[in-house]
């Protein structure tokens, strides 16, 4: 085996304990959920968590029980509305149906538009209904803000209001997570949250082994050696796990698919 292989198989075996498995399909059915809680313990661990749509939790929530696997939702989701008492009620009800973690869309256009106290005062309400019971990481869709400081400033901006995790993208855009943005937000996690052990999150088109590779290497040389675990650094993916498996089993890859 060489040094090539070597680290591969090595990166991948870590790559599925930081998995989101997702799916956030339109069509999304029972049966499909059914069939996500399985893939999500495999032969060579289990996932973080998965991610799902709301109406899902409770279904979830059984089959997983005792798995130890988190169950995270999306609020705000995909649009990144400017309607708190909506996002709140989502919010609420999804904790309530036995959601660990609550993946909220930043209300992005606002922060676009100037409104930087908008798109704050909805991450600290979040906040404050997650509390404690529940992790709350903040997408920024920076495909959509596009601009190196704007992304920045989404950065910033969620970490002060209490982000646990500040997440690339929605995966329903045009560009999602990408090296270059996951640059970016390293660097303002290891500028301003390491404080608040703020973890990062790149989600969208993230298929293959070695594009998880390229994330765990950026986030050890900007954080440190150790610093990806599962509450610092997740991969939002639905398709990335096949590959992840066929790394570690020595199969040849399967050609990454379409979607989340």
């Amino acid at each position: 085996m060489t040094p090539e292989e070597r680290h591969l198989k090595k990166a991948a075996a870590k790559a599925i304990g930081l998995l989101d498995l997702t799916n956030l399909n339109d069509d999304c059915t029972a049966a499909d959920i059914e069939d996500l809680c399985r893939r999500a313990v495999t032969p060579h661990g289990k996932v973080a968590a998965i991610c799902i749509w709301k109406e899902h939790i409770p279904q979830a929530k059984a089959l997983l029980r005792d798995s130890g696997i988190r169950i995270a939702t999306v609020v705000n989701f995909p649009h990144g509305g400017t309607d708190v008492d909506a996002v709140l009620a989502e919010t609420r009800q999804a904790i309530a149906d036995g959601a660990d973690e609550i993946d909220l869309v930043l209300p992005y256009r606002a922060l676009i538009a100037g409104a930087e106290g908008v798109a704050t005062y909805m991450v600290k309400a979040v906040r404050k209904v997650c509390g404690r019971k529940a992790l709350l990481k903040v997408i920024l869709e920076t495909g959509e803000l596009g601009d190196e400081k704007l992304i920045r400033k989404a950065s910033r901006l969620a970490i002060d209001a209490g982000a646990d995790f500040i997440k690339t993208s929605t995966g329903k855009v045009a560009v999602n997570a990408t090296p270059e943005t996951a640059e970016i937000m390293l660097k303002v996690i290891r500028k301003h949250g390491s404080r608040h052990k703020t973890g990062f999150k790149p989600a969208g088109g993230i298929r293959t082994t070695a594009d998880a590779v390229a994330y765990l290497d950026l986030a050890r040389n900007i954080m440190g050696k150790n610093w990806a675990k599962p509450r610092t650094m997740r991969f939002g993916a639905s398709g990335v796990l096949a590959d992840l498996m066929a790394t570690l089993d020595g199969a040849e890859s399967e050609k990454p698919g379409g979607g989340y």
